[in-house]
């Protein structure tokens, strides 16, 4: 073969190679991102709020120290149950029964005293009398000046007689204070419940909780018939709860049983901790105490079990819904007047220089082209998201992966994944 020859040939397959080269680039252009694409289809969704807590009886009374003393005899051990006015446990009385004796004597001392106050006012008052008749008869006889001092007289034994009268209730008084401090030595149940707490030993003393309940506490009764779960809820998902919403709760005591509730109660302001009171500390996060009532509570229940409650807070069926993942959020280019179409609450609204903000959307797929369309959405189920307004069912949207409608752009090429999708999966 020729130089020429051969130099034209080794052109040729360049030219060849170069081809190849764009037309497999060319190709793999075409066939676009790989995404994973669903359908817009009809579903039931259960919008939810999920929130942990502890059980805690609907009734409890703590059972404090009211006075000083050392505990001599406890008749009762956690959890027994008990009824109201049964003894629980006596406190030494020794120091109470003396302070006892002492107003008693004090007392008898008092009216004792009263009783001869009255005789001498009593006698001040005859006295007086008889001298106010003998001045009235004859005036020679009695003096002005002892009319006076019979007067004196009288009056100084009526106020001898109030001030005794006065110590009489004084000590009447201290009298009934002791004996309320002696019978608080001898303390029986409030109520009947069970004994979920005892905080106490025999033997150790007794201190009024002056500062704090935890000092004073001796013992704590439940009322075990009616159990809640109280739960912290965040400030953003509080406002969607209501009274006698449907609660699903699970103990993780009882792992393989779930138990169904109802909110009796949203509190009204937010639960305070120290950290929270603490001056620049408002940009923590704020939540709220709600509390469940469990239908069927398990016998086996105790206070303080930890537990989770799954808040039904609205349902639809049958909605047109979107998964989840699917809905991203792009900045839009204005829109001509005359080129807008569909409701304007799907559309982004645009500001005052013309320049639409960033809405909320999905990715529509027609003709393997993915188009940017906003929509918008109800409530949020476990996966997916209720649609109102911007797409119709049947419509071909990008649902996954997360990386790729991220990165996907206006008018991209896509393609189907190869992968199945996750109802694809969960059908199987």
């Amino acid at each position: 073969m020729s130089k020429r020859n051969k130099v034209l040939v080794g052109s040729g397959l360049a030219v060849l190679i170069v081809l190849l080269v764009v037309v497999s680039a060319s190709a793999k252009r075409d066939k676009g991102t790989e995404v994973r694409l669903e359908k817009v289809g009809r579903r039931d969704l259960v919008a939810t709020v999920t929130a942990s807590g502890k059980i805690q009886p609907k009734k409890k009374v703590d059972v404090s120290a009211d006075i000083t003393g050392r505990v001599t005899r406890i008749a009762v051990r956690e959890g027994d149950r008990v009824q109201k006015g049964q003894f629980l446990l006596q406190i030494d009385p020794t120091i109470y029964q003396a302070n006892l004796q002492r107003a008693q004597a004090a007392m008898s001392s008092a009216e004792a005293g009263a009783v001869q106050a009255k005789a001498n006012r009593d006698q001040a008052q005859r006295a007086l009398g008889r001298t106010k008749e003998l001045h009235e008869q004859n005036p020679n006889l009695i003096s002005q000046e002892q009319l006076e001092q019979a007067q004196t007289a009288f009056e100084v034994a009526d106020a001898n007689l109030t001030a005794s009268q006065h110590m009489v209730e004084q000590t009447r008084a201290a009298l009934q204070q002791a004996r309320d401090e002696l019978a608080k030595t001898h303390l029986v149940a409030p109520m009947a419940g069970q004994v979920t707490r005892l905080a106490v030993e025999e033997g150790e003393v007794a201190v009024p909780g002056t500062f704090s309940r935890e000092t004073g506490l001796l013992l704590t009764i439940s009322d075990l018939s009616v159990i809640q779960v109280k739960v912290q809820v965040d400030e953003t998902d509080v406002v969607r709860l209501n009274l006698a919403d449907s609660v699903e709760v699970t103990i993780d005591a009882f792992p393989d049983t779930a138990f169904v509730g109802r909110v009796s109660k949203v509190s009204n302001s937010a639960i305070l901790t120290a950290a929270s009171s603490v001056a620049g500390q408002n940009d923590r996060a704020v939540d709220y105490e709600v509390e469940i009532t469990l239908a069927n509570p398990p016998t086996e229940v105790r206070p303080d079990l930890s537990a989770t409650a799954r808040i039904v807070t609205d349902t639809r069926k049958q909605a047109l819904a979107i998964p989840i993942i699917a809905l991203t959020v792009r900045e839009n280019t204005p829109v001509k007047t005359e080129q807008r179409t569909g409701t304007a609450a799907a559309a982004p609204r645009a500001d005052s220089t013309g320049k639409k903000k960033e809405a909320e959307g999905v990715f529509v797929v027609s003709n393997g082209i993915a188009t940017f369309r906003p929509v918008k959405v109800g409530v949020a189920g476990e996966e997916h998201f209720e649609v109102l307004e911007g797409v119709r069912e049947g419509d071909t949207i990008v649902a996954g992966p997360y990386q790729a409608i991220r990165d996907l752009k206006e008018g991209a090429h896509v393609r189907a994944s190869k992968q199945p999708s996750d109802s694809t999966r969960r059908a199987s």
